[in-house]
């Protein structure tokens, strides 16, 4: 039986690692990234794909830096090596390890949205549709050749959340499909045309913060396409209000952009550079939990009038 050996970090990396476990291919190890501290008490918490693995009683190897520290990989000499999201990129000697190489299952459709935000860059820049991509890995940045790609309808009501989800499947399916032709040696190997390469970095805290001068898509898409994390965000009375949830809104104003033009329980509307508004519908004010806007203007923002300008 073939080995193979996964690695993987996020839930985005779940899916695939199960979809494997599921028809029977024989993970020798899962290779992770080190438990982190998370949230506000810092508790030391392992990657979900850690759990995964525990769970199935995989054993799991998590390097702080693989480039330093591969040599429990290179003992087990695995057949192939499928990564998903790991989080590092692999050095060249690790690389070259596997007899029918390591292969990596991608959130876009390559050459498009090489790095590690591809989900979120798809709606960021109001891309209608994104998909997978399985490729070999190179030493450059998601640039081997492509064996398979799945492409995916980005709805207008899509987020980070339901866009990951629905991506996470078809990762997982489209490896499924496409292994069988990596061991048979028939797997089709498609250079990409590095000419048509855009980049999805991590996202910045600068492109966080919302530009309400922009057309009502594009502020539309700056709040899905950071919902639920890391969260897009406005200014009220100089400090940070988080918008996790909008909506467009069939509505004209003259008034200037990011000015409060109605308020009401259904939510905040805020005019846009292109003289159309945004429903806030969902906030979280400095200092307090996420809630909707009825409960922030029955609150904290019990003082905000028509006619005040958010992101001063």
């Amino acid at each position: 039986m073939k080995k193979i050996i996964f690695m993987g970090t996020p839930d985005f990396a779940v899916p695939v690692l199960e979809g494997l476990i599921k028809e029977d291919y024989h993970i020798d190890l899962v290779v992770t990234q080190p438990d982190r501290p998370r949230g506000r008490k810092k508790i030391l918490t392992p990657p979900p794909v850690k759990a995964a693995a525990e769970k199935h009683d995989i054993p799991v190897f998590q390097p702080e830096k693989i480039k330093d520290d591969y040599e429990e990989i290179k003992k087990r000499n695995p057949d192939l090596i499928v990564t998903a999201a790991f989080g590092q990129i692999l050095p060249k000697g690790l690389l070259e390890i596997p007899k029918f190489g390591c292969i990596n299952v991608h959130a876009s459709l390559l050459p498009k949205l090489r790095g590690g935000a591809p989900i979120h860059y798809a709606i960021l820049e109001g891309h209608d549709k994104t998909g997978i991509s399985i490729m070999y890995m190179a030493e450059k940045l998601d640039a081997g050749d492509v064996i398979s790609q799945k492409e995916v309808t980005i709805e207008d009501n899509d987020d980070v959340a339901t866009l990951h989800d629905k991506l996470s499947e078809l990762g997982a399916d489209l490896l499924l499909e496409t292994i069988p032709s990596i061991f048979s040696g028939e797997a089709n190997r498609k250079p990409q045309d590095d000419s048509q390469t855009t980049f999805a970095p991590n996202i910045t805290r600068d492109q966080e913060k919302i530009d309400w001068t922009q057309p009502q898509q594009d502020v539309y898409n700056r709040i899905r396409g950071l919902h639920p994390w890391p969260v897009a965000f406005t200014t009220w009375n100089g400090k940070v209000l988080k918008v996790y949830q909008a909506a467009k809104v069939n509505k004209t104003t003259n008034e200037q952009a990011g000015s409060v033009i109605d308020i009401s329980e259904e939510g905040l509307l805020v005019a846009t550079g292109d003289h159309k508004a945004i429903q806030l519908t969902v906030v979280q004010p400095a200092g307090k939990k996420k809630m909707t806007t009825a409960d922030f203007l029955r609150g904290v923002g019990s003082n905000m009038t028509v006619g005040e300008k958010l992101g001063e």
